[in-house]
């Protein structure tokens, strides 16, 4: 099925509500103060369906105090239905309404004129051609303009039948599906439900989805689209998503929701903006900044300027994590007043410097990614992950990986989706070999380096090992690599080096992973190691982690049961005054006692058993 969403634009009693309520007999106004004051206060949804085409309604308050509930329906139009009076015209709402809708980059458009039974037929032609002129001054694709009365049967057809012959939807497929929440309520046996439109990929009963401002997930218990169960929900569906293991106090308007692993929230984030007309943006002032359906409170912090421009880069800080992705749309309102539309080129906070951040900027803007890879790689030296590549660049993982394979001078592992500088290999480089130089019986695998080297891939340092060995520096033996120089078995020379190690550490013996990294050993050899060690009973483990030299040990035995012989028992306390060691150690070796049968427990003691 087709699927679009027609939105409302228009100054209060212009009468959008009613003609949504003539088209398919939803009334919007169903709060008791929407009923009272005879005003749209929030935003109502409803649809209308014919064949196999579904168009979807969001009906936006026309109140100037209001905009802000307006801006939070507008950003998921895929067409505007201008709404203008035929008494009163083109009205300040009106003018603001078709502002916000530029900004947002809302092209498809359909002018109605309501009221038409309360003017001659002449003077509609002339409020017709009014207002098409007037509108040409903003970039819309008018599809059709037409007057209506909700009074005039006839015409409410023709304009219904009309909307059916559109083609309006704008929403593509990206990498991920997006939802913002405009709507959570709780419905008795059903639980937590959020309302939104579907976006970036369709979703299904059962997915599990993340709700990213509280970093929690859920699955999705049931959906519905347009009041009626669905097993699936595609895009530009609006959608009831009942959530299971949330509660709905615990999510606000304009949370977004996605399915884990795709977006990141970060309290910065870099835009593109331009104001309107007469406005101006100040640097290191404090706005609202609307981006889907959230609010966000936000200083705007110039680029290049300490003063005020009309158009530029600024960056938005917040004390809230934003959940952005590139190219997104948004406005800035000072109070009441729009200020300037955005656009969202960096959603993804790097640390890099000013200079740095202004060519990404440029080449975001243009749409030049492999640019952006570039600038953006230079301050990434360690790696820059293509995972995110989605959020950053709207790209999947194959638009990704072949972009960054255009790079010149790069490193690209496709098993991780990491890219990094090829001269970052020098770091690596350096890293081996002097670990190799310093410590001539060092026995490492790929997986030993990497543990030291958390930032790089094994694929990285592959290429680097590959390149020692056939330098002469190190040989290859099975996974591991060992200095080219050493002619002897280092198994037997480390068996040996580990035991002096431990004989000379005492009752106090270092944990296996310490040792083997001191040693420079992988840890695979060093658990073999020790398991050799322990089958010739030269060392024994009491615990996962503790392995002590044999004689430390047996001595250490003799000294406890001078304890016991002496003050009657041995416990924590008189066994630290003679040995200072970390609980760990002590309750260890009173434990190892038990293993001796003239030995028994009593409570938190040990003494020797009567016979």
């Amino acid at each position: 099925m087709s699927n679009f969403i027609i939105g409302t634009c228009g100054h209060i009693d212009h009468g959008k509500t009613a003609l949504i309520k003539a088209l398919n007999g939803f009334e919007g106004d169903t709060t008791k103060e929407e009923q009272e004051r005879g005003i749209t206060i929030d935003l109502s949804f409803s649809n209308i369906a014919k064949d196999d085409k579904n168009i979807a309604f969001i009906d936006v308050p026309g109140h100037e105090k209001l905009v802000k509930n307006m801006i939070a329906g507008a950003f998921s139009f895929d067409c505007v239905l201008i709404v203008v009076s035929a008494v009163e015209g083109i009205k300040p709402q009106t003018v603001e309404h078709l502002e916000i809708l530029n900004l947002l980059g809302v092209k498809n458009a359909v002018l109605v004129i309501t009221k038409k039974d309360l003017i001659e037929k002449s003077g509609l032609e002339k409020k017709l051609f009014e207002v098409e002129e007037f509108i040409s001054r903003y970039d819309f694709d008018l599809k059709f303009s037409m007057g209506v009365s909700i009074f005039d049967e006839a015409s409410i057809e023709a304009l219904k039948e009309r909307l059916f012959t559109l083609d309006a939807s704008t929403k593509i497929e990206e990498n991920f599906f997006r939802y913002y929440v405009d709507r959570v309520f709780s419905a008795k046996g059903a639980g937590t439900i959020v309302t939104g439109t579907v976006l970036g990929k369709p979703i299904e009963v059962n997915d599990k989805l993340f709700i990213c401002d509280i970093q929690k997930e859920s699955k999705i218990k049931n959906l519905q689209v347009h009041g009626a169960d669905a097993a699936v929900a595609n895009i530009s569906n609006r959608t009831a998503i009942n959530l299971s293991n949330i509660d709905a106090k615990n999510i606000k308007r304009g949370f977004v929701i996605s399915k884990k692993g795709y977006l990141r929230g970060f309290d910065s984030i870099d835009i593109s903006f331009k104001t309107l007309n007469d406005k101006f943006l100040h640097h290191n002032r404090h706005y609202s900044v609307y981006i889907g359906s959230r609010k966000i409170d936000a200083k705007i912090l110039l680029f290049n300027s300490e003063g005020s421009l009309t158009e530029g880069f600024a960056s938005i800080k917040s004390e809230e994590d934003i959940f952005s992705i590139y190219n997104e749309k948004l406005i800035i309102r000072d109070g009441n007043f729009t200020v300037a539309g955005g656009v969202v080129l960096n959603p993804v906070s790097d640390p890099m410097k000013k200079s740095q951040k202004l060519h990404l900027l440029e080449a975001l803007e243009k749409k030049d990614i492999p640019k952006a890879y570039a600038i953006l790689l230079y301050a990434h030296k360690k790696g820059l992950g293509l995972i995110s590549s989605a959020q950053r660049f709207a790209l999947s993982h194959q638009e990704a990986l072949h972009s960054a394979k255009e790079l010149y001078e790069s490193f690209v592992d496709e098993k991780e989706l990491i890219i990094y500088p090829l001269s970052t290999k020098d770091t690596i480089y350096a890293n081996i070999k002097n670990i190799y130089t310093k410590n001539q019986y060092a026995l490492l695998s790929n997986a030993s380096i990497k543990l030291r080297l958390k930032w790089a891939s094994e694929a990285f340092i592959e290429l680097v090992l590959k390149e020692l060995v056939d330098e002469g520096f190190l040989i290859k033996d099975g996974n591991l690599y060992k200095n080219a120089d050493i002619t002897e078995d280092l198994r037997i020379s480390l068996e040996q080096i580990m035991l002096k190690r431990l004989e000379e550490e005492g009752i106090s013996p270092t944990a296996p992973y310490n040792i083997y990294d001191d040693l420079d050993i992988d840890r695979k050899m060093g658990d073999n190691i020790l398991k050799s060690l322990c089958t010739k009973k030269q060392v024994l483990r009491l615990q996962h982690n503790l392995f002590i030299h044999a004689n430390s040990l047996s001595k250490l035995v003799n000294e406890m049961k001078d304890i016991i012989k002496k003050d009657g028992y041995i416990d924590i306390r008189n066994f630290k005054e003679k040995h200072p060691l970390s609980r760990k150690y002590i309750i260890t070796y009173l434990d190892y006692l038990d293993n001796f049968s003239e030995i028994k427990k009593q409570d938190n003691k040990r003494v020797f058993s009567v016979e």
